[in-house]
């Protein structure tokens, strides 16, 4: 399966799942967009598993050399863990882990549960907006001694943030890694305009893209 038929499944699954959502919406950054993407309506588990999935198969599709994943918390947590599993699933058993928000003195201590932090690590979250997870992700890989391998995001918005660039592109050019999204906002134009039901809405995203969009 290549790099368009498993982004057009994805969207379709955010669609069923109503993730994706047209209409008018207004961002954090205060602008009207003419669709959302909510993550966190992934929320039983014949849906995650096929989010992890989807996941997996954009870290095979990147080819990006990796040996472990890390999950930023809160929302990083699941992902990773549940794209390991699905990494296991299809032959590629990787060790993955998180960190806690707040330190425990107690137990095993620190703020990190799972595998250790080592080796070439890529960072699994939802969505990159400002940055600031990924950067606080970074300075605990490198507290480790481990390195940044890559970030793989669900969709990548292709908009630009306080700058010309996207966050996307400024982690990416920040840190020297790819930045890896199972779909992007060419994906989701291409999606709209392949689907009746959907196609009133391309006009609007594509205005959108022209005003706020980034190449």
């Amino acid at each position: 399966m290549n790099t368009v038929d498993f982004s057009r499944d994805f969207l379709a699954l955010a669609e069923r799942k109503g993730v994706l959502r047209f209409g008018e919406f207004k961002t954090k950054a205060g602008r009207l967009s003419p669709y959302f993407f909510n993550t966190a309506l992934f929320d039983d588990g014949e849906s995650f598993g096929q989010l992890c999935h989807f996941y997996a198969q954009a870290i095979r599709a990147s080819g990006i050399a990796f040996d472990m994943l890390f999950g930023p918390a809160y929302k990083g947590i699941p992902l990773a863990a549940g794209t390991a599993m699905q990494l296991a699933a299809g032959g590629r058993n990787a060790p993955f882990c998180f960190n806690r928000k707040e330190a425990k003195d107690h137990g095993e201590g620190g703020i990190i549960v799972g595998a250790p932090l080592k080796g070439r690590v890529i960072v699994i979250d939802d969505v990159i907006s400002a940055g600031t997870s990924v950067r606080e992700s970074v300075e605990i890989i490198r507290a480790s001694g481990a390195e940044l391998a890559g970030v793989l995001i669900a969709i990548d918005r292709m908009e630009r943030g306080t700058g010309e660039k996207s966050a996307a592109q400024e982690v990416r050019d920040a840190f020297g890694v790819p930045v890896i999204a199972v779909a992007n906002l060419d994906d989701l134009m291409s999606f709209i305009s392949g689907d009746a039901r959907l196609a009133e809405f391309l006009p609007a995203v594509q205005a959108y893209r022209k005003t706020y969009g980034v190449s």
